[in-house]
Order: structure tokens, then C-alpha cells, then sequence
């Protein structure tokens, strides 16, 4: 975050409007995954794969970042880490379909609406 706020980049500002965070459809229990290295992940607009890759595809493994992290955080069951996205961003508009899919979690949709309207 340090770099998007150096490189007056509007990234650290985006990632932190309310509703910007959407997770689900579920938790899922760690013991329910047997690999989470192994976990395919994808996103498609309006029907249309735009992002498609594999959690063996992080910088740095689940282990590693959760080493990492509880070296300044207390970790709980059930907290959230959140760890980038892969590329293939694209730009949405009111009207749009987002869904976001994790093999052996599931799909959360998530219509794109202007703030306000329902």
C-alpha cells in the first residue's frame, strides 16, 4: 500500500471505499481444503473470463504469508487475508455481473449498482 500512496497511484484510495470488500459465499473449515496451494480461482464479467489462475501461482505460499502476517497480527479462525489478484483487470460499469470463483469454496456474484441505488 505504501507504494500505490508514493506513486500517487489511485490504488490505496480504491481498495478502501465501503462495500469495496465483498467476501463469500461461505467459510469454509481449513479442514475441509486439502491443499490450499492447489485451489483454481477465476472471475468472470458479465459471463466472460477475465482473470483465470491457481493459488500454486502466489508470490509467496499460504504458510509463508501466514508466518509472516502473525509476526504483527494475532491470527483467528475465521480471519480474512487478502492477497492481490492476478492480472487481467478490467474496467465495470453499473449494470455489470462480477463472479468470483474458488474451487471447493464456491462463486459469490455481485452486481455492479451506483451507490444509493438498490
Amino acid at each position: 500500500q505504501i507504494k500505490d500512496i508514493t506513486s500517487k497511484q489511485p490504488w490505496f484510495r480504491s481498495k478502501s471505499i465501503d462495500t469495496f470488500g465483498p467476501i463469500g459465499p461461505r467459510i469454509v473449515d481449513t479442514n475441509k481444503i486439502s491443499d490450499p496451494q492447489n485451489l483454481k480461482i477465476e472471475l468472470k464479467l458479465n459471463g466472460e473470463i477475465k482473470q483465470s489462475s491457481n493459488t500454486k501461482n502466489l508470490l509467496f505460499n499460504v504458510p509463508e504469508i501466514l508466518h509472516y502476517i502473525s509476526k504483527f497480527f494475532t491470527m483467528e479462525p475465521g480471519d480474512i487475508i487478502a492477497t492481490g489478484t492476478p492480472s487481467g483487470i478490467s474496467p465495470i460499469k453499473p449494470g455489470d455481473l462480477i463472479e468470483a470463483t474458488i474451487e471447493k469454496i464456491g462463486t459469490l456474484s455481485n452486481p455492479v449498482i451506483l451507490e444509493g441505488e438498490k
